[in-house]
């Protein structure tokens, strides 16, 4: 094949990714840029679950009769967190049925709690508040069940597309530096297309890839994919052991900062508490016996991958390249989307007598 047919076949490929995904692309790009720093978007939608006394912890118990006394009926406590850093104590709560149709993660309902005085700042729903519809729309499109696929063949799409536009911005005659001009044709979409489908195209590929991996754990890392039977489990409503007796038999087997406390399930019939540095101690619900549990220690491929993909403690710099990369698929494609029609109309005016 001669290297004007593969021009040609790339710009076909690139062109119809473009047009066909453009409007899912859009939604997705965007919404990843926003999410760069979602704590501090969070902080300004919700300021008031935010707006603690102090930096001082109470004990699991006080926080677990705080929120139960804002619970409705029927509703379990099925796990507290408490912050790293300046933040709330949140308490998790769910429902106790889940609808067996229902497809995800049943819903939750979110109790923010002052840390020194246990005062409900803030009652939600996990699923409600424009951060978490922003994770769900980056994550699934807001589609339950087939929705995190669609994403992860998004993201092979968008590879494909970074590769083939890098080759068909290749000026075809002369040095690569031509390619740098800013005006390369007459129309400014156009020019603003190749100059930031350039200077993205390396960010975005890695992008892409890693919102692939994170989509498709089991195919490129390995990993099993989630049990719907554990993530539906509801929460026990009258566990064998004490919550103070609990956090007292796990700090006898593993001492450190106290990070969360998940109650036992339909799934499990154990407590899961979990230290600073990911250290897991289970606790039987039956017998109260405490074992020391393989550490969640940070680390691995996996969170490798997320990390690059969100930004997550990886510095202002690439932070920056990410928001840029979430913004630049938008702008590409409404450009890509001006150009395929400018040149429609200019075929149509070659073929009239």
């Amino acid at each position: 094949m001669t290297k004007l047919a593969w021009r040609r076949t790339w710009f076909q490929i690139h062109k119809w990714i473009g047009l066909l995904l453009a409007i899912l692309i859009i939604p997705l790009s965007l919404s990843g840029a926003a999410l760069v720093w979602h704590d501090a978007l969070d902080r300004i939608v919700h300021p008031a679950r935010y707006q603690i006394s102090g930096a001082t912890l109470r004990t699991p118990e006080t926080y677990a009769a705080a929120a139960q006394a804002v619970l409705k009926p029927g509703e379990r406590i099925a796990q507290i967190t408490m912050p790293e850093g300046k933040g709330p104590v949140t308490v998790a709560a769910a429902p106790a049925t889940v609808d067996p149709d229902r497809r995800g993660p049943p819903p939750r309902m979110m109790i923010y709690l002052d840390p020194p005085t246990a005062r409900v700042l803030d009652v939600a729903e996990r699923n409600a508040g424009l951060v978490r519809f922003l994770h769900v729309l980056h994550g699934s499109l807001q589609v339950p069940g087939i929705g995190r696929t669609i994403v992860g063949w998004i993201g092979v799409a968008m590879m494909v597309s970074s590769f083939t536009g890098l080759w068909l911005w290749w000026p075809t005659v002369g040095a690569f530096t031509k390619g740098l001009r800013w005006r390369r044709h007459r129309n400014t979409d156009t020019n603003i297309h190749h100059m930031a489908g350039f200077w993205i195209a390396l960010p975005l590929f890695v992008l892409s890839l890693t919102g692939a991996w994170i989509s498709f754990p089991a195919v490129f890392g390995g990993q099993r994919a989630p049990d719907r039977g554990a993530q539906r489990a509801v929460p026990l409503a009258e566990p064998g052991q004490p919550l103070d007796l609990v956090v007292a038999r796990a700090a006898s087997v593993r001492r450190g900062a106290l990070r969360s406390i998940a109650w036992p399930t339909s799934a499990t019939a154990d407590w899961t508490v979990t230290y600073a540095g990911g250290h897991v101690v289970k606790v039987a619900d039956d017998n109260g016996v405490a074992v020391a549990a393989p550490a969640r220690r940070p680390g691995g491929l996996a969170l490798t991958m997320r990390r690059i993909h969100d930004g997550e403690g990886m510095g202002i710099v690439w932070q920056v390249v990410i928001f840029l990369g979430g913004i630049a698929p938008a702008v590409l494609a409404v450009t890509g989307v001006i150009m395929w029609w400018r040149a429609r109309e200019w075929r149509a005016k070659v073929r009239r007598p």
